[in-house]
């Protein structure tokens, strides 16, 4: 299927290794999404904590702050093999799921969170170094668009999957299916990327360790890009249980179309963003994301028009999000992961931030005061990469 994807200008190791990729990082990426959406059912007292949405939210936030040591992670991963990299980072996504699984209270569910919140980025920065060790830039975004579809396929069928889990017995049994997921894909992409090289492929044109222009407004631009997907992730499943009395087999029903709307943006990325640009694009998804939550916000109170307003939102996200990953991993010229892990961190502490103010936003004014929060990330990350595309542009 790879090889029909991927016509021969790519090298067989990376045809022959899309697939193992794409298919470990869905099982990480379903753990990692699966807590926001079913924030209420976890809170709830049959859920073993009997707190509020504010306090849950208030950890998943502290977890995601963890994203501060992601540019430390992207030096770990330029330093030692990127097999060695992804497994650490696979290892780290298993123990921080089965914590949460097993949690006692908020203090073990936070110490979960945060251990595969962390380490799956270090999963995610040798995933992404290895396949900027292996493909030109300019050809980029499509395999970026390609394995970026397990961050859709893990809501349209991971996250889905776990929360008819849910329904059926708790999220703690979920937690350890997508565990035993995580630590199954892992074993097999582990046999693949073994036999092949990892000394990188390609010469860099750069001078190695030397920012491209205006560097520093590509993380402010993932910061507001993850930030404002984090108001409304954090936050529609609570508006669908408070304003309509949607369970978890009905968050998980709502979770599959929107992840469907991921799925078509991305695999939209891998046909478009190397052709009309990668900034474009991404101003493109900012510029999707701002009206759409606007409507989401006049219009709360219909389930239909608020959720084809979310679903718009969420493609808008996922389009432009996929578009930066190149950029960020073209940033330092030799060491893709010193720049993944930057724009990582900076996308992380973004959700961290904003998981706090749009729980916080919520339980004060519903889903509106969310979606205004998620309006103004959207707006920097338009600006910046505007900025970013035209200093690109002057000192070309």
């Amino acid at each position: 299927m790879q090889r029909q994807i991927l016509d021969d200008g790519y090298s067989p190791e990376v045809r022959e290794n899309v697939l193992p990729f794409t298919l470990t990082r869905l099982a990480a990426n379903t753990c990692y999404r699966f807590a926001p959406p079913f924030i209420a059912i976890i809170a709830a007292e049959s859920g073993g904590f009997d707190v509020s949405i504010a306090d849950i939210g208030l950890v998943i936030s502290i977890s995601e702050l963890a994203g501060f040591l992601a540019p430390l992670l992207g030096n770990f991963v330029d330093r030692v093999s990127r097999r060695l990299s992804m497994m650490v980072g696979l290892a780290g996504t298993t123990i921080g799921v089965i914590l949460m699984a097993v949690a006692p209270n908020l203090i073990v569910l936070g110490i979960g969170l945060t251990l595969l919140n962390l380490l799956k980025s270090c999963f995610d920065l040798g995933m992404g170094a290895w396949l900027a060790d292996h493909v030109p830039y300019e050809r980029r975004g499509r395999v970026v668009g390609i394995t970026e579809t397990s961050w859709a396929l893990s809501l349209l069928i991971g996250v889905s999957l776990l929360g008819l889990v849910t329904a059926a017995t708790s999220w703690r049994v979920a937690c350890i299916i997508g565990g035993i997921a995580v630590v199954s894909c892992g074993a097999w992409l582990d046999s693949h990327v073994r036999g092949s090289t990892d000394a990188p492929r390609l010469r860099h044109e750069k001078v190695a360790g030397k920012k491209v222009t205006g560097a520093w407004l590509v993380p402010l631009t993932m910061f507001g890009l993850m930030g404002a997907s984090q108001c409304l992730f954090v936050t529609f499943g609570a508006w669908l249980t408070d304003d309509f009395g949607f369970e978890a087999a009905g968050i998980a029903a709502v979770g599959f179309a929107l992840g469907a709307g991921e799925l078509f943006a991305s695999l939209s990325s891998a046909r478009m963003t190397d052709r009309i640009g990668k900034e474009r694009s991404v101003l493109l998804g900012a510029a999707v994301m701002m009206p759409s939550a606007a409507l989401l916000a006049g219009f709360n109170g219909s389930l239909v028009v608020g959720l084809l307003a979310l679903a718009v939102f969420i493609v808008g996200f996922e389009y432009g999000v996929v578009s930066l990953i190149p950029v960020a991993t073209d940033l330092f010229a030799g060491s893709p992961g010193k720049g993944f892990g930057l724009v990582i961190g900076a996308g992380t502490f973004g959700r961290g931030v904003l998981t706090v103010v749009a729980t916080g936003l919520y339980d004060r004014t519903g889903v509106v005061g969310a979606c205004v929060a998620a309006i103004v990330c959207s707006a920097l990350s338009a600006v910046t990469i505007s900025a970013y595309r035209s200093r690109v542009n002057a000192s070309a």
